[in-house]
């Protein structure tokens, strides 16, 4: 039975555990086996289970060549608590899946997970809208604010703040200028930004992908613009920051052996020591640093690894929809991690792991995880995990055309507004057809009352004489 590649779309996770499920039960081998002085058609054990599924997830272009053995068992477990598997008595669910000689079976029917159907968005309507200039009045202003009080300028003064920008306009055409407030710019980056991410993935929706409702503009524009010299996002509240211990722990590994600042003394096995308390402290955290609400866009992402530019464009566009917190842990780790891979300086940190093999196993469920229990999460995270080390000085850079193109709409914003209160002078500088209607609007031909009105006036009767005049 012949793998099929999945690409970009909804439900993509469910889709991968459907499809290892058929994929395990078309091929893994059913033989007779002896057990208790019995007999067992159509079985198989533990071992021979494990060997098969390693090398078929090894092979398949979904996971790749980084998945181990032990991913193998651990997703084989999860096999034997949702039935897909049971033991040769029937049970399954309370029982532990063992590499060993142990006797397993399929059941009747493994049950597969049901894909969410929903209505159809029309035009892409699950996307923000995006707001024009003449929207913003009905987008709801800051609370609690004070009212502003009318200047009062001479024309001395406004001519010579407003001379050269727009030439010479008369004073009585003052008008106070409205301004872009920062709730609207946040919308125009939730946006433009959900946008752009729809495009990269190449799907007509975001329908069960991602859900606008997770997506904060507010995040969005502190990840762009609250950053440090080298791109690590700034907190604006140091409580939501890494203890100072997690912190110094990191640069004590990252900058070996010079990077040992409260000059502990250093014993055999200190690194190894050191590497237990960061992998504690990433362990405990109550979400993976991806969050569970964008686990199905980059897991959309994994399927265009393969091509490498447009996958890291997609992580680009992804991590800016991170809340600040998350963003900076997973900047910091992703760059302890490439350190470790990179340094010759520092000790064996594991007997007979590898030190990037050791630094995806550790930290890789920390990253990427699924809300479901039943998932495929420990071998997509590996996957995924792998490719951010490889490019973890990119994958944090905000994608150059999708702030040119927040700038040129905010830009336009602002000449549509000098439009609307100087239609002359924007018409001068600007000589198009359409600044032209706006100083110059077409006349409208003024409707003629129909005849028929003026035969409902009552006729003039000369000879009427009133109730005076009469005897």
């Amino acid at each position: 039975m012949e793998a099929t590649v999945i690409g970009p779309g909804p439900y993509r996770a469910t889709k991968l555990w459907n499809e290892t499920i058929k994929l395990f039960r078309g091929g893994m081998s059913l033989r007779r086996h002896w057990a208790h002085f019995r007999y067992y058609d159509c079985s198989f054990t533990g071992s021979e289970a494990v060997d098969y599924l390693h090398e078929l997830l090894r092979q398949n272009y979904n996971f790749g060549p980084e998945v181990t053995r032990y991913q193998t068992l651990q997703l084989l477990r999860k096999f034997l608590k949702a039935h897909v598997i049971e033991d040769i008595k029937g049970r399954h669910g309370t029982e532990d899946f063992e590499d060993n000689g142990n006797l397993y079976r399929f059941p009747t029917l493994s049950p597969l997970k049901s894909i969410p159907t929903r209505p159809l968005m029309r035009d892409s309507s699950d996307l923000p809208r995006l707001i024009r200039w003449d929207d913003y009045e009905e987008l709801p202003q800051q609370e609690n604010t004070a009212p502003l009080k009318s200047a009062v300028m001479t024309s001395d003064l406004w001519n010579k703040r407003h001379s050269v920008a727009i030439g010479d306009v008369h004073e009585c055409k003052l008008i106070r200028r409205k301004e872009i407030s920062s709730k609207q710019v946040d919308h125009i980056w939730k946006s433009m930004t959900a946008a752009h991410l729809q495009r990269v993935l190449g799907l007509k929706t975001l329908d069960g992908v991602l859900n606008p409702m997770h997506v904060n503009g507010k995040h969005i524009v502190h990840n762009v613009f609250s950053v440090n010299k080298t791109g690590i996002v700034v907190l604006e509240n140091k409580a939501d920051d890494m203890p100072y211990w997690v912190v110094s722990a990191m640069k004590c590994l990252a900058n070996w052996p010079n990077g040992n600042e409260a000059k502990q003394p250093v014993y055999p096995g200190f690194e190894r020591d050191v590497l237990k308390t960061v992998a504690d402290y990433f362990h405990r955290l109550k979400e993976p640093l991806l969050t569970f609400h964008l686990y199905e866009v980059f897991v959309n992402i994994l399927s265009l690894l393969h091509e490498q530019e447009v996958a890291t464009e997609a992580l680009q566009v992804s991590c800016l929809l991170l809340p600040p917190p998350n963003r900076r842990r997973l900047q910091l780790l992703l760059r302890l991690m490439a350190r470790v891979c990179q340094n010759p300086h520092l000790p064996p940190l594991n007997d007979t792991i590898a030190p990037r093999t050791l630094m995806v196993q550790m930290f890789a469920h920390c990253i990427l995880g699924s809300a479901d229990d039943m998932d495929l999460d420990e071998l997509l995270a590996t996957k995924l995990v792998t490719f951010m080390i490889e490019h973890h000085n990119t994958i944090f850079q905000v994608p150059t055309k999708l702030r040119c193109q927040v700038d040129e709409h905010l830009s336009h914003l602002k000449r549509a507004q000098f439009q609307k209160s100087y239609p002359e002078v924007y018409h001068n500088r600007f000589p198009t057809e359409e600044s032209k209607a706006a100083v110059i609007p077409e006349k409208t031909p003024r409707l003629k009352p129909h005849l028929m009105f003026f035969n409902l006036k009552k006729p003039f009767q000369p000879f009427q004489r009133s109730w005076s005049f009469r005897a």
